[in-house]
């Protein structure tokens, strides 16, 4: 099935619009309420999602998936302990599938978040080496804080940290996917080749 590309706002409203509910519940009542928010709000992000562009991206998924099973630990046991360690075992599950793939010879970075870029074989293996280490940190990042900060400053850095730190990440990635980009015609010419070979 074709996806419908949304408009940019669409979707980082989808992606921001959660964890702003996450921090304004935080604030005025406290993380269980937030908990519960966040929960709501990412289940109506991804049917949002859903209904505009008939997709629901593999990372958002994951990270739905994870939020509810650790989002329902929380609130049943009363433990924040729960909610706190998920983005640990986000970040470390991401980094361990590409990680895990790289070792195989497979870049999964594409599938994870739903781009599609035109790179040669070394552009894929670069591009997902950096994000598997890009996330390992932030596993690593997300438990020292937890750990050693309260839960307010960790709430903060949640949504006002950790996205920074995301989209810099991002963006110092350009010149990468520039400069192993694979032009259409590169890519015709290979597929035409490959036929070739697949005659002899």
């Amino acid at each position: 099935m074709d996806k419908k590309q949304p408009h940019p706002l669409f979707k980082l409203a989808t992606e921001l619009g959660p964890l702003l509910v996450f921090f304004a519940a935080n604030a005025k009542f406290n993380l269980f309420v937030a908990t519960a928010a966040f929960m709501v709000a990412i289940v109506a992000a991804m049917i949002a999602s859903y209904v505009v562009t008939r997709h629901i991206p593999l990372m958002a998924l994951v990270t739905g998936i994870v939020v509810i099973v650790f989002g329902t630990l929380t609130l049943v046991l009363h433990d924040e302990t729960f909610i706190k360690v998920k983005p640990t075992i986000i970040y470390g599950l991401f980094a361990t599938v590409l990680g895990v793939g790289l070792l195989f010879g497979r870049s999964f970075i594409a599938i994870m978040f739903d781009q599609v870029f035109n790179l040669t074989p070394k552009g894929w293996r670069l591009l997902t080496l950096r994000w598997a280490l890009f996330f390992l940190g932030m596993a690593i990042l997300n438990e020292i804080i937890w750990r050693t900060q309260s839960t307010d400053f960790w709430v903060n850095f949640k949504v006002f940290g950790a996205i920074p730190l995301t989209m810099i990440f991002a963006m110092m990635q350009m010149p990468l996917t520039k400069r192993y980009h694979l032009e259409p015609a590169s890519l015709e010419a290979s597929d035409a080749r490959e036929g070739d070979i697949g005659k002899i």
